[in-house]
């Protein structure tokens, strides 16, 4: 099969691999499409020490099921699925937070991932796609499920109902703008996102309906905003979050872009303000994005980008680079 392979440091490259062996309690998949991640141009950059050259990237995907050990599921099933690999006996999975699984492994990171032809993986990890849901809308299942985890964990922290709330989504990106998108969806109408690529602040104002701005001219404002999001995860973007948010109101860490910093410790303590970290999602979190986005509740996803993988690592180039204006970007390898 075709793979695209991590070879090192700013490169991957288009590699013939063996095609995935079935495993007991397995299935074998053709990979439909597949989604780039932040994460994974975090690896392609060299900067994850867990994903080593050699490794086939990718844990965004869609696809059909083309040979099962597993009694859960049967060949030609659409499915996607959860990339991370859970013990089910732990505490955490045992309380339904299986994302704080404290033995996971990780498909596109401790084995081949979905930027491939063809992939395996657990039988477990899957869930089962609606007919009316095309592989690149259901492709996304993993970024929005992020977002929906991140907004469904401040609610509970929110004083007042989160329409009420002024919001401030700092970063654009895949889980800004579907963050910004289920925000509209649930009733958010005061609404902010600073990025600073031109295109993709053009793409959230029609797609979100929300107001733009770039943080490297305009600054959102001091204590302006009840709920911020960080979806950026710099040193600037933790500082100007937490300078942004409101006394009493919640910020919501989701980007890793730096691994410390500096935050404004006196005025979290002096305002009461809430900080929140999140980490990916829960299976209930991703059936109920599944569901999510077959209704429609992301809107059209017209804004993402769609190439075939064998023009993979240019796509990730075109990346590197800055010249993708779309938040997404999702490689199809039948195409």
């Amino acid at each position: 099969m075709k793979a695209l392979v991590y070879t090192q440091p700013n490169e991957v490259q288009l590699h013939e691999r063996p095609d995935p062996v079935l495993a007991d309690g397995e299935v074998v998949l053709r990979i439909d499409a597949a989604g780039i991640c932040g994460s994974d141009m975090h690896a392609y950059h060299g900067h994850d020490p867990r994903r080593k050259p050699g490794l086939v990237l990718g844990h965004e995907f869609a696809a059909t099921v083309t040979a099962s050990a597993s009694p859960l599921w049967a060949v030609g099933q659409r499915v996607t699925g959860n990339p991370l690999i859970t013990c089910g006996r732990c505490d955490y999975c045992l309380q339904g937070r299986d994302n704080l699984c404290a033995n996971r492994t990780m498909v596109g990171m401790t084995r081949p991932g979905a930027f491939a032809e063809a992939m395996s993986i657990p039988g477990q990890c899957l869930i089962a796609l609606p007919d009316g849901l095309d592989a690149v809308r259901a492709a996304l299942t993993e970024p929005a499920a992020t977002a929906l985890h991140a907004l469904n964990l401040s609610m509970r922290s929110l004083v007042r109902p989160l329409p009420e709330c002024r919001v401030l989504v700092l970063g654009g990106g895949a889980i800004g703008m579907l963050a910004a998108l289920l925000l509209r969806h649930y009733g958010v109408d005061r609404l902010t996102v600073a990025e600073v690529h031109e295109g993709r602040r053009a793409s959230l104002a029609q797609h979100a309906r929300c107001d733009t701005l770039d943080p490297r001219t305009t600054q959102p404002g001091e204590n302006a905003f009840d709920f911020v999001i960080d979806a950026v995860g710099s040193a600037t973007t933790r500082t100007t979050a937490l300078a942004a948010v409101k006394p009493g109101g919640v910020v919501m860490h989701i980007g890793l872009q730096d691994w410390a910093s500096e935050i404004d410790m006196r005025k979290l303590t002096l305002a009461e303000i809430t900080l929140l970290g999140t980490y990916t999602y829960s299976m209930a979190d991703l059936r109920a994005t599944v569901a999510a986005l077959d209704r429609g509740a992301f809107g059209d996803l017209s804004w993402v980008e769609r190439r075939p993988l064998h023009e993979g690592a240019q796509a990730f180039d075109d990346l590197h680079q800055g010249r993708v204006a779309s938040a997404k970007l999702v490689l199809e390898p039948a195409a």
